[in-house]
């Protein structure tokens, strides 16, 4: 289960899979590459647009906002990185 200041958050399978993935690592980046291979799987070869996908719908249940996240950051080139505990605080 995931929520989000007390309320369930509707999450699908990879999305959950991802957050969690994600939250494990809280403060540290990790790369695109990794991210698929750990939700989807090491053979997976589709389109990292899945990737972008998955985190555009985390975003949204969220409440992030991308050009201003609070939780989900963007590391340009390199991939995502969940705001560490101190970070993701309300200001």
């Amino acid at each position: 289960e995931a929520a989000l200041d007390g309320e369930p958050l509707e999450l699908s399978r990879k999305e959950f899979d991802l957050l969690r993935t994600l939250m494990e690592d809280a403060g540290s980046v990790i790369t695109r590459e990794a991210l698929i291979e750990r939700v989807w799987d090491m053979n997976w070869f589709g389109s990292t647009k899945t990737l972008d996908v998955h985190v555009s719908g985390l975003r949204k249940k969220l409440g992030d906002d991308s050009s201003n996240p609070r939780y989900l950051h963007t590391v340009r080139g390199v991939g995502f990185r969940f705001a560490s505990a101190a970070e993701s605080e309300a200001p």
